[in-house]
C-alpha cells in the first residue's frame, strides 16, 4: 500500500507563519505597506531614467537664428 506523499509547506509559508506568530498584526501590515512603498519607489525610479534616456535620444528643438 502506497502513501501519500508529505506536503513540504513553502519557504513564503513557513516565513509567514512564524511572522504571525512574532509579530503583531499592526507591524505585519505595517511592514507589508512599507514593502510596498519600496517597490513603487523602485518603478518611479526605473520611469524615470526610461524617460531621461529618451529625452537624451530625441533631437532637440530646432533653432532658429
Amino acid at each position: 500500500m502506497q502513501t501519500a506523499p508529505a506536503t513540504i509547506p513553502s519557504i513564503t509559508g513557513a516565513l509567514r507563519a512564524v511572522e504571525t506568530l512574532l509579530i503583531g498584526r499592526g507591524q505585519r501590515t505595517a511592514r507589508r505597506n512599507a514593502w510596498t512603498s519600496v517597490l513603487e519607489d523602485r518603478r518611479r525610479a526605473e520611469d524615470r531614467t526610461e524617460a531621461q534616456r529618451a529625452m537624451e535620444r530625441s533631437p532637440g528643438p530646432a533653432r532658429t537664428s
